[in-house]
């Protein structure tokens, strides 16, 4: 009796300094010294406790290779303050949209920060609250988890640069969310950015991720910063130069409709792979697309699959990109079918 008493005694002891030890924890990131963060090389100012880490270093994906930096305050079990400055995705669109690009960071983002996070194990899931525009800089605001952390993340993207602003907890502390959130600042943009969540139903679905594959892969990426290659400018249907004689009226070309393309698997330059949602289902997802005169797809819905699997495979076609088509010298619109083959 006396053993088990003594035993009981010592799991309430380990119990209270557990307990202790998180409020301690806690009570130091609210109530230590803070300080006003300016990093070299940054575009943002952010207000952080002391003793914030910096961790720089290369980041391969797909065929490019990024640049981060992430700026973080972390105790056991919480909470955890970060700023996640990612590059290497240029601003260019003649490649792919200011959209592509900034689903592209956010996939970067889903796969490098769980690891530098918490461990190389972590799984993050990311939930789209919304827009979020700020000083003119597009940005999305969304849930996230990781492990038995969850809180919000604030990502923005600038000309140069695309940042993730992060508060995780195990539990709910408004006032220390607000306080970090509110102190980051960016310089105002210029100019109106274009608008990065428009062309999708669903923009919450990253470009790229594991566990699905295309039935015919062709996983090339946007290219990367330093990156020379440069598409050439397309001419717009009905575009002449009438400035060397102003008198003369420019014809109207009559703007021709679609053409079939086929099974466009094999003709992607850049095919991001489905999330695979909860559940049991597996199979083929064939995909309805609706390409531009840009190489981006305008329209997606599925055609035939288990019904469970669609909207996976649409959010992940509206992201794919493909080179411009042009009939007679002039872009085209190009419909066809897109197929992803889910397997458990």
């Amino acid at each position: 009796m006396k053993a088990i008493r003594s035993i009981s005694w010592s799991l309430a002891i380990l119990l209270l300094a557990a307990v202790a030890e998180s409020l301690v924890a806690q009570t130091n990131v609210n109530s230590s010294d803070w300080e006003t963060f300016r990093p070299e090389g940054e575009e943002f100012t952010i207000v952080m406790p002391k003793g914030s880490t910096v961790d720089t270093g290369p980041f391969p994906y797909h065929k490019m290779e990024l640049n981060t930096r992430l700026y973080l305050s972390s105790s056991r079990p919480g909470p955890l303050l970060a700023v996640a400055s990612l590059s290497g995705i240029k601003s260019n669109p003649a490649l792919y949209s200011d959209f592509e690009r900034f689903n592209s960071y956010v996939d970067a983002f889903k796969n490098w920060f769980p690891a530098k996070a918490r461990g190389k194990d972590a799984i993050a899931k990311l939930t789209l609250v919304g827009n979020n525009t700020f000083h003119g800089h597009p940005g999305r605001e969304y849930r996230l988890t990781i492990g038995e952390l969850s809180g919000v993340a604030h990502f923005y993207s600038t000309r140069k640069r695309f940042y993730a602003v992060v508060v995780l907890n195990t539990k709910k502390d408004d006032s220390l969310q607000e306080r970090f959130l509110s102190s980051f600042v960016l310089p105002d943009r210029t100019e109106a950015p274009k608008a990065v969540v428009a062309q999708t139903d669903n923009p919450s679905a990253p470009p790229a991720a594991s566990g699905a594959r295309p039935a015919q892969p062709n996983g090339d990426a946007p290219k990367a910063e330093g990156n020379s290659t440069m598409a050439p400018a397309q001419a717009q249907p009905g575009e002449n130069n009438t400035e060397s004689n102003p008198n003369v009226t420019a014809p109207q070309t009559a703007k021709k409709g679609p053409i079939s393309g086929g099974m466009l698997n094999g003709r992607a330059i850049y095919l991001p792979f489905p999330e695979v949602p909860p559940g049991n289902a597996s199979g083929v997802v064939a995909v309805q697309i609706l390409i531009d005169e840009q190489g981006s797809v305008i329209e997606a819905h599925a055609v035939s699959g288990p019904q469970a699997l669609h909207a996976a495979a649409v959010n992940a076609a509206r992201l794919a990109r493909f080179s411009p088509t042009t009939l007679m010298g002039e872009p085209v619109k190009v419909t066809g079918m897109l197929t992803y083959n889910f397997v458990r």
